[in-house]
């Protein structure tokens, strides 16, 4: 699954986009993200709630008050991970879920420092913030090296400005996936469509396009064996910052064993594990 330096890879300027989770319980998930992530309630109807950060959508959550609770064996999300722009912003979220919740745990991963939590039904979610780019651990190889390592948290603390919410500028840095197969990971997001491998760990892979640590994750930890179904992911979002890489991914995707459909902006691929990604060139 290593990418060939030669083959096409994404442009620089891709992002990840929206995330969308299936949900049980509407109200206690859109206060959830509200009161203790931090974002800002865009606009709410019975069944769908979108939030974000002023205009900016980052999050939907779509009901289904039928919908199982995930099936254990199943694929799907590990975490979504929200990036805030600074320590002091990070300290601001490390009050929140003091306050209004349990924090799961804390890394320093040497790109980054990060707060993980669990959501009301059970979804992964990280909030982090980046170090300076300059000061990444770079390999031989040229890629990122992402590392697990303790972090203090008395400084993030010290750092809360104290201000409700998160800041203008912060957005979905990456998804973490759970996957049934590394491989069948690497040859849809990699060999397919562009990514590139920066740091692989046992039972785990991390993409990106333009030399991110990543923007995607996967891993086999807790050995998947069955498609995405039930509650939890529902889709996800990549940005592409030109229409030519989108024509790109469809030309690619059409001549895989991947299904493409399009959509009011973009289009949409069911990929490994029936995990849906959604494409679209920025506007």
């Amino acid at each position: 699954m290593q990418s060939d330096p030669d083959s096409h890879v994404l442009p620089s300027k891709t992002r990840i986009g929206r995330t969308a989770l299936r949900v049980s319980d509407l109200g206690d998930m859109a206060e959830f993200y509200r009161e203790v992530v931090g974002l800002n309630v865009l606009s709410h109807s019975e069944t769908t709630a979108i939030l974000g950060v002023e205009q900016t959508p980052l999050l939907v959550l779509e009901e289904d008050e039928n919908a199982l609770a995930r099936d254990q064996s199943g694929a799907g999300l590990y975490h979504n991970a929200f990036r805030v722009p600074s320590r002091g912003a990070l300290g601001d979220a490390l009050t929140r879920i003091r306050d209004r919740w349990h924090l799961g745990g804390a890394s320093d991963h040497g790109v980054s420092e990060a707060l993980y939590l669990t959501d009301p039904e059970g979804n992964g979610v990280e909030i982090y913030r980046d170090f300076p780019r300059q000061e990444w651990p770079i390999a031989d190889d040229g890629r990122v090296q992402i590392g697990t390592y303790s972090i203090d948290l008395e400084p993030v603390e010290a750092a809360a400005t104290g201000k409700p919410g998160v800041p203008v500028g912060t957005d979905v840095g990456h998804v973490h996936l759970e996957v049934t197969s590394l491989e069948m990971f690497g040859d849809f997001y990699v060999d397919t469509l562009g990514f590139d491998v920066q740091t692989t760990v046992p039972n785990a892979s991390f993409v990106s396009a333009g030399g991110y640590h990543h923007h995607i994750g996967a891993n086999t930890w807790h050995h998947r064996t069955g498609p995405v179904s039930g509650r939890g992911l529902s889709w996800f979002e990549v940005v592409l910052p030109e229409t030519e890489a989108l024509e790109t991914i469809r030309d690619r995707v059409a001549g895989s064993q991947f299904a493409v459909t399009e959509t009011t902006d973009g289009i949409s691929v069911i990929g490994p594990d029936e995990i849906e990604v959604r494409f679209r060139v920025e506007t």
